[in-house]
């Protein structure tokens, strides 16, 4: 019994495992919002988004890593989906892909607060931090899984990544971006 204890201690101590999550592709979206010559606010999307999460509620940990595909940008004008990708905004030949990669899960209780992590934009690396408007998990009745999700904030300033076309006379450099995600349990 001496030696079965040590064992079963261990057990009952051991940290859980973070759970898997995978995006659910129809319930995330990636907007971004910016005033442009003084007038009224731009309005674009990445249409084509992937990731996936890990979290562990109990020990209040995660990691996030969603990348979006920059020819995907759709602002509902294609002359101007076209500028965004191009070499004096996105330059999406040379940069396809912009990366958000979470490491820090902040918490106010069991609620999700906000993710801290890194920006990979425009082939530069920055800290960003995605504020929590809204978190929650549930039983998703059609998939008959939990899914965690939520709507994130985060106010970014383009020039730091290198994207500095139309500043100040067209567009600030503060770039307002609305994520929408939810992820699946795998």
């Amino acid at each position: 019994m001496k030696q079965l204890l040590p064992a079963l201690l261990a057990v009952v101590v051991a940290p859980a495992a973070a759970a898997a999550y995978v995006l659910d592709p129809t319930h995330t979206s990636v907007h971004f919002a910016l005033p442009h010559f003084n007038t009224s606010v731009l309005r674009g999307r990445f249409e084509r988004k992937q990731g996936s999460i890990e979290f562990d509620r109990a020990a209040r940990t995660g990691h996030v890593d969603i990348a979006v595909e920059i020819a995907s940008v759709d602002t509902g004008v294609a002359a101007l989906d076209a500028h965004l990708q191009g070499r004096q905004v996105f330059d999406g030949a040379r940069f396809p892909t912009a990366r958000f990669v979470g490491e820090h899960f902040v918490f106010s209780g069991d609620r999700v607060d906000a993710v801290a992590g890194r920006l990979t934009l425009h082939g530069q690396t920055h800290a960003l931090t995605l504020k929590a408007r809204r978190f929650n998990c549930y039983t998703s009745p059609l998939f008959l899984r939990e899914v965690c999700g939520g709507d994130f904030e985060a106010t970014l300033q383009r020039s730091l990544w290198g994207i500095d076309d139309g500043l100040p006379a067209i567009a600030p450099d503060s770039v307002q971006l609305l994520i929408q995600v939810e992820a699946i349990r795998q």
